[in-house]
């Protein structure tokens, strides 16, 4: 990232040194520009449709407007931001809840700064990002519900595996398209019918699911 393509970057958190020390954070890394602090989840929509953020960091857990609820509207928005969950909590069913909502990371308030950071850097490159030990969470919460074993039983076609091994590397939607030579919009197409087929609900599962069942 450079500072002519720098992310505009909203922060919505009712915790004030929480928040403060996040915005003192990312003043100082190259890449991002802070566009607004909002002290809860009304405030947070409201500053996101005014300011149209590039990326979106959502406190979990508030008192006016759950996390949750504010990354349903912000999802919803059509300048569609990319959205980091940052919380203390570490329990499954929150991890899988905000994936599934379609946030595109999930970070732990205790990580380190320097963590931190890079975990929003691949967030603006286009990637997902969740702690290694939330990814055992959400592993196990994809084993306890009924998904297919295999590439074979879920029907995958060679394009949609090729695209789902590109996925779980990491790659974004454009990235995939740029080195398989095809459009964004087509691979967008192939994403959704590999959700479908797998029974997921987020790209970040099916990560997840590529990972917990390697190609033979």
């Amino acid at each position: 990232m450079s500072e002519t393509h720098a992310e505009s970057v909203l922060i919505v958190d009712d915790h004030p040194l929480f928040r403060k020390g996040l915005a003192q954070l990312l003043k100082t890394v190259n890449g991002f520009r802070l566009v607004g602090e909002a002290a809860g989840g009304v405030e947070g929509m409201e500053m996101a449709r005014e300011l149209q953020p590039d990326l979106v960091l959502l406190d979990l857990n508030m008192r006016d407007l759950g996390g949750l609820d504010v990354l349903r509207q912000l999802c919803s928005l059509p300048c569609e931001p990319r959205v980091v969950m940052i919380t203390v909590s570490d329990q499954g069913e929150d991890v899988v809840a905000a994936l599934r909502g379609g946030a595109d990371g999930y970070l732990l308030k205790d990580m380190e700064p320097e963590e931190m950071v890079a975990a929003l850097i691949k967030v603006a490159a286009g990637q997902v990002v969740i702690p290694p030990q939330l990814s055992h969470l959400l592993a196990a919460a994809l084993r306890d519900e009924l998904r297919p074993q295999s590439y074979v039983s879920a029907g995958l076609t060679e394009q949609e595996v090729r695209i789902l091994e590109k996925i779980s590397a990491g790659l974004s939607n454009k990235m995939i398209g740029r080195e398989f030579g095809i459009a964004e919009g087509t691979v967008k197409v192939h994403v959704k019918h590999i959700l479908r087929k797998l029974k997921l609900r987020s790209r970040v599962e099916a990560a997840v699911w590529a990972v917990e069942h390697p190609r033979a």
